[in-house]
C-alpha cells in the first residue's frame, strides 16, 4: 500500500463523516456548509487517487466536481437568501 493509498483512506474517513454528519444535523445554513464540506473533500479524495503517472486523465473528474461543487453552493445559497 502507497502512501498516497494511506492518505486517501485517512482522508475519506476522517473527512467525509463530519461532513455527512453537519449535512444530516441543524438548520438549513449548517446543511448546506455540511454540503460544501463533503465536496471539498471528496475532490481531494478523487485527486488523490488521480495521483500517479499513468493516471493523468483521472484529474478531469476531480477538476469539474469541484466546479460543480461551487455552483451548487451558489444555487443552495440563493434558494436559502431571504426574500424581501
Amino acid at each position: 500500500m502507497s502512501v498516497w493509498a494511506v492518505a486517501t483512506i485517512a482522508l475519506a474517513a476522517g473527512g467525509l463523516g463530519p461532513a455527512l454528519y453537519v449535512a444530516a444535523r441543524g438548520d438549513a445554513l449548517d446543511r448546506l456548509i455540511g454540503l460544501e464540506l463533503g465536496g471539498v473533500v471528496a475532490t481531494l479524495v478523487l485527486m488523490l487517487l488521480s495521483h500517479g503517472p499513468a493516471r493523468s486523465s483521472y484529474l478531469i473528474a476531480p477538476l469539474v466536481l469541484a466546479v460543480l461543487s461551487f455552483a451548487g453552493t451558489l444555487v443552495f445559497t440563493r434558494v436559502l437568501a431571504d426574500r424581501p
